[in-house]
C-alpha cells in the first residue's frame, strides 16, 4: 500500500475507552506488536475520542512512535445523540488537529475520509486531503464506506500527477457474511493500484459462533452501542454461513474466528484485515491465525456457501 508495509491482519480500537479499559488496551497493544503487528486503525468518532486518547497514552511509553502505523478517520460525529457526517474542509480539518492532539503525536501515517457525504462537493472534500499532506500531518490519506464509482471518483480526481495528494487505500466491510465489495470495490482499489482494508471480517463477530444459540450478556451483540450492528447479521441466510464455517472448524481442528479470519485475510486483493477485542487474551487468540491457511477446497466450499445470489 503505497510506499509502505502494513501487517496482514490490523488491530482496531473502536472498543477503547468505553468498553475495553486502558489495561486491556494496553495488554492488547503489547500482544500484537509483539506478534509482528504495525497497524493499529482508529477514529476521531470512537468513544467520542477516547479511543485515540488511550492510544497516544501509549505511544512513547508503551510502544515506539515508529513501531505502530497508526490509522484514524474523520468526518462523522455525534451531536446530541444524532450520528452526523460533515466532509467540509473546515470540519475535517478540525477533526485532523483534534486527533493529532488527542494521539500525542505531529503526523498520522493514514488519514481516512470515514464515509460518503453528499452535501458537500468532493472537490472540497479532496482538498482537505491534499491540506493534510503537504503540511506534513498526514503521511498518507484514504477513504472509507465510499462505494465503486465515488472510489474511482475520488482516486482519479487525486491524480499526484497535477500535485494532488493521492488517495492510497480504501477501507470497507468485509466478510463471508457480506461480499458485497468483490462487486466494484475490491476490482477498483485493484485496477487503482490502492490498498483494500478489510473491517469487520469476523461479519461483526457473528461468524465466531458465539450466537448460534442466542446472545451471550457478556457480547457486543447485547451491549447497547452495538446490538443493532450486531442484529443485522442474525439471519437465516447468516446462520447457514456460520454453521458452514464451524463444520469446515471442526473438520480442521481449528476454531470458527480462525477460518473466517483467513478466508478474508487470504482474499484476492484484500492488504489488511482488521481485528477487535475486548482483552488481550481474546486477541492472542486471534493473532493465532496468522499460522493458519485454509486448504483450498474449503475456501471453495465457503465461497460457494455465501456466494450473493
Amino acid at each position: 500500500m503505497g510506499g509502505v508495509s502494513i501487517s496482514r491482519l490490523g488491530l482496531g480500537t473502536m472498543t477503547w475507552g468505553r468498553d475495553t479499559d486502558e489495561n486491556e488496551a494496553a495488554e492488547q497493544l503489547q500482544e500484537f506488536i509483539e506478534a509482528g503487528g504495525n497497524l493499529v486503525d482508529t477514529a476521531a468518532i470512537y468513544g467520542d475520542g477516547d479511543a485515540e486518547r488511550v492510544l497516544g497514552g501509549f505511544i512513547g511509553t508503551l510502544v515506539k512512535r515508529d513501531k505502530i502505523f497508526i490509522a484514524t478517520k474523520a468526518g462523522v460525529t455525534f451531536k446530541d445523540g444524532v450520528r452526523q457526517v460533515s466532509n467540509s474542509r473546515n470540519d475535517l480539518i478540525t477533526d485532523l488537529d483534534k486527533s493529532l492532539s488527542r494521539l500525542n503525536v505531529d503526523h498520522i501515517d493514514l488519514w481516512q475520509i470515514q464515509t460518503w457525504d453528499s452535501n458537500t462537493p468532493i472537490e472540497e472534500t479532496l482538498s482537505a486531503l491534499d491540506y493534510a499532506t503537504s503540511s506534513g500531518k498526514a503521511r498518507y490519506v484514504g477513504v472509507c464506506n465510499f462505494n465503486g464509482w465515488q472510489l474511482a471518483r475520488s482516486a482519479t480526481l487525486q491524480n499526484p500527477i497535477f500535485g494532488k495528494a493521492a488517495i492510497t487505500s480504501s477501507q470497507n466491510e468485509y466478510s463471508l457474511l457480506n461480499r458485497r465489495a468483490e462487486d466494484e470495490l475490491i476490482p477498483a482499489a485493484d485496477s487503482l493500484g490502492l490498498g483494500f482494508i478489510a473491517w469487520s471480517p469476523l461479519g461483526r463477530g457473528v461468524l465466531t459462533g458465539k450466537y448460534r444459540n442466542g446472545v451471550p450478556s457478556d457480547s457486543r451483540g447485547a451491549s447497547p452501542h452495538f446490538a443493532n450492528f450486531v442484529d443485522a447479521y442474525l439471519s437465516e441466510r447468516a446462520n447457514k454461513i456460520v454453521e458452514a464455517v464451524c463444520i469446515a472448524a471442526d473438520g480442521l481442528g481449528y476454531s470458527p474466528l480462525e477460518v473466517a479470519l483467513s478466508w478474508v485475510r487470504d482474499a484476492p486483493g484484500v492488504t489488511s484485515a482488521l481485528i477487535g477485542a475486548r482483552t488481550g487474551a481474546q486477541l492472542r487468540g486471534i493473532l493465532t491465525v496468522e499460522q493458519i491457511v485454509l486448504p483450498q477446497q474449503v475456501r471453495q466450499a465457503l465461497d460457494e456457501v455465501s456466494v450473493l445470489s
